[in-house]
């Protein structure tokens, strides 16, 4: 695939501010990032033409530099997060992939937890390697990953297939971006695999819904197909990818898409989720997914977390509060279903799930309140209570407790 050579990046998110040089000075000093001035865009479009940033997915070279740093002088709460990262088994250098010639979520012969356990695994040793330096870790992620791509030739199953490509693509796309150059690693492999098995079915979910109504799905569909996107897109140097996930986030038509994942805002700052009338599991991985959608975007210089008034913090704080156990506002949320768009509504949040753990809130955390000294109580309260985060194999073996990355509070703590 040839990515478009045109850029779009310039009308999107790469936001213009009025502030003046004495206001930018200000945030400078509290540890804040202002939003990005007109001098920052002209920055960003320069290395555009350059092409992405590498590593620049949930991770920069930055970022891997800072976990170093604060782990070898064993400052807290880095290291309490590096400690959840190396007591978990998928982290360890002896772990041994089990590929798969073909993946099947949904219906029968389902075999995907052994796919994305070892994805999982690849990403964790990646993560090691670049903290501790240990290349036993990055021999571990490199192989597991080569056996992959080598053997995977299909991702099928039900309509839950779109989930496996969803999820576990933009999943495999990070533990490849961080160990992109490293020696052996069969990087032009492993983008193949993602841009003919992968991409196919984040395309055609995005365009088409499986043939349901556009808002039949909710918004976790949309939402693991785009980070998906945009991964590959990243990895691979697909600048059209990227673009496409983009435009999604902004004016897409599902419920993935910013104002349909967050329909209703009220008072308070709170905006109201999508899925919070089903249940809170599926709430949670939704904050999750558009928060590592908004992270990879931030990597290359676009600003999706504030977009439209910053709208995902609205709803983080939605879906924390609720989540700690408060009360939150709720507007009967209506949508269209099946393949005939039949009306169907939820009357109240609900109550299912109520105060599960994910580790999903040290990301948005840092970004809203530390990066951009934004006022969060409700996140900053259900992270701190919550620290330190650990990762897939720490919240359960069932597939949701592997739908995010995690390990948050190592990763995203500024």
């Amino acid at each position: 695939m040839t990515a478009s050579p045109a850029t779009q990046l310039s009308r999107r998110a790469l936001l213009t501010t009025t502030a003046t040089t004495a206001a930018v000075g200000t945030l400078a000093a509290a540890g804040c990032s202002p939003p990005p001035t007109a001098a920052t865009q002209s920055a960003a479009d320069t290395a555009e033409a350059a092409g992405f940033v590498h590593p620049g997915l949930l991770h920069t070279e930055g970022d891997f530099t800072r976990m170093a740093a604060v782990v070898a002088d064993g400052a807290d709460p880095w290291m309490s997060g590096w400690e959840r990262l190396t007591a978990n088994g998928r982290s360890h250098a002896t772990w041994r992939p089990r590929p798969l010639a073909r993946v099947v979520r949904g219906g029968e012969g389902q075999n995907y937890p052994q796919f994305y356990k070892d994805v999982h695994a690849a990403y964790q040793n990646a993560l090691r390697w670049r903290v501790s330096g240990d290349e036993a870790h990055a021999e571990t992620a490199r192989d597991i990953l080569n056996a992959w791509s080598a053997e995977l030739t299909e991702v099928t199953g039900n309509a839950d297939r779109y989930l496996a490509a969803g999820i576990y693509g933009y999943q495999l796309a990070n533990a490849a971006e961080i160990i992109r150059d490293y020696e052996g690693f069969d990087l032009a492999r492993c983008q193949d695999l993602l841009l003919t098995r992968f991409y196919p079915l984040n395309d055609r979910f995005l365009r088409e819904h499986n043939g349901a109504c556009v808002t039949n799905y909710w918004a976790n569909w949309d939402l693991c197909t785009m980070a998906s996107i945009m991964a590959t897109g990243v990895l691979c140097d697909e600048r059209a990818l990227f673009d496409q996930a983009v435009d999604y986030f902004e004016t897409g038509e599902g419920n993935g898409a910013i104002r349909n994942a967050v329909p209703h805002l009220h008072d308070g700052g709170l905006g109201q989720w999508q899925e919070s009338g089903r249940d809170q599991p599926h709430s949670l991985m939704g904050i999750g997914l558009m928060a590592s959608i908004c992270e990879m975007a931030w990597s290359q210089g676009v600003d999706l977390y504030g977009y439209d008034d910053n709208r995902f913090m609205k709803a983080c704080e939605y879906v924390a509060r609720y989540n700690l156990g408060e009360d939150v506002p709720f507007t009967p949320y209506e949508w269209g279903h099946h393949t005939t768009c039949a009306p169907r509504v939820q009357e109240v949040v609900s109550d299912a799930g109520r105060g599960q753990v994910r580790p999903v809130w040290e990301m948005v955390y840092n970004h809203y309140a530390v990066r951009q000294c934004l006022d969060v109580p409700n996140v900053a309260a259900i992270a701190e209570q919550q620290r330190a985060e650990g990762g897939g194999g720490d919240y359960g073996d069932a597939s949701g407790g592997y739908d995010v990355l995690g390990f948050g509070t190592l990763a995203y703590t500024l």
